[in-house]
């Protein structure tokens, strides 16, 4: 079966695209190369022994879409991950979030609402719930109003998704995420931001490695143990086993209903300095670090209650904080070495 992964060769997606290959999926993948570089196809092939097709398009560019599924109508399923996804510079330049996030979300369900059927893989982010009044987070919390416009434009996505849904035949699986962390174990991928990282652990092995000076740490005044914001660090190839399995589940039409939700998270909560000291674990380094302000847009505290996706969906995340750590160590080493 042909399925199209969009933003194939970014962090998620390209550990998306092995997971995918490895089941026997028959993967095209569609890339703007914005944060991210071919070298991945690469290392997609050398894990998996086979490069997936790719093409190099801005799902932003319309009439690009429309040529796309023209041109390949065959596709059974799409997983779509090309958004833009740092919460700091939505907030500072909102218009490049709203236009990237939405704009090829609608373009992408306008070819698929024209199939006698399509199945869609969306990939959202527990930022739709905001500062959520009670932890573990349920997918049946309530949506809050959104910290940031990246937030929103998840809020938004999957409200397009549902509206659509409702009267085409598409059947669609909303992921949302709480903090992809690691790499493959091969680590011929892994998270390689381009610029300054936006996210926790790649500006700590990066500081590891010495390539950054410090790590700030925004904030050791919340109301939490140790005073510094709380996450759910998930490892990427547990996220990544989790979208093969979403996707079989509309395939072989097992959702219970048009579009169904799900959390991916391990359940368990870490705050700033915990990570920081598991890093400290694995790699043997103490990590130069200094407290700053709040980052506008951070929430206090986000994990996830799992129960939902263990017994629905049937897939539980495998990986401790010190192998996903250690994963993306390893890394970050091979990169830099």
């Amino acid at each position: 079966m042909k399925i199209l992964v969009t933003g194939g060769l970014g962090f998620i997606g390209s550990h998306t695209v092995v997971e995918l290959q490895n089941e026997g999926f028959e993967v095209l993948v569609v890339d703007n190369l914005s944060n991210t570089s071919l070298d991945v196809l690469d290392g997609i092939q050398n894990i998996t022994g086979a490069k997936p097709a790719f093409e190099k398009i801005d799902l932003r560019e319309k009439d690009k879409v429309q040529d796309f599924f023209k041109r390949h109508d065959d596709i059974a399923g799409v997983i779509h991950f090309a958004a833009s996804k740092a919460v700091g510079e939505s907030v500072e330049n909102p218009l490049l979030y709203y236009e990237n996030n939405i704009s090829a979300l609608i373009y992408l369900l306008q070819e698929l609402q024209q199939k006698p059927e399509a199945n869609f893989i969306f990939s959202s982010s527990c930022t739709v719930y905001g500062q959520a009044e009670t932890m573990p987070i349920t997918e049946n919390a309530s949506i809050q109003t959104a910290m940031s416009p990246y937030g929103n434009t998840k809020q938004i996505g999957e409200e397009i998704i549902t509206d659509t849904a409702k009267v085409t035949n598409i059947n669609a699986i909303l992921l949302r995420y709480f903090n992809p962390i690691g790499s493959h174990p091969s680590a011929e991928i892994g998270e390689l931001p381009l610029g300054v990282p936006q996210n926790l652990v790649p500006f700590i092995t990066q500081t590891g490695i010495g390539l950054r000076a410090e790590l700030s740490v925004y904030g050791n005044d919340y109301p939490t143990p140790d005073g510094t914001a709380i996450r759910d660090y998930i490892h990427v190839v547990d996220l990544a086993k989790a979208h093969v399995i979403a996707l079989q589940r509309l395939l072989n039409k097992k959702n219970q209903t048009k579009v169904e939700t799900f959390n991916l998270g391990t359940g368990t909560g870490s705050s700033v300095l915990e990570v920081i000291e598991t890093f400290e674990k694995v790699s043997g380094n103490k990590l130069p670090y200094k407290i700053v302000g709040r980052r506008e847009g951070d929430i206090t505290s986000a994990y996830a209650s799992t129960e939902k996706a263990n017994e629905v969906l049937g897939w539980k995340a495998q990986s401790t904080l010190e192998e996903a750590m250690a994963s993306a160590w390893k890394w970050e080493k091979k990169v830099r070495a």
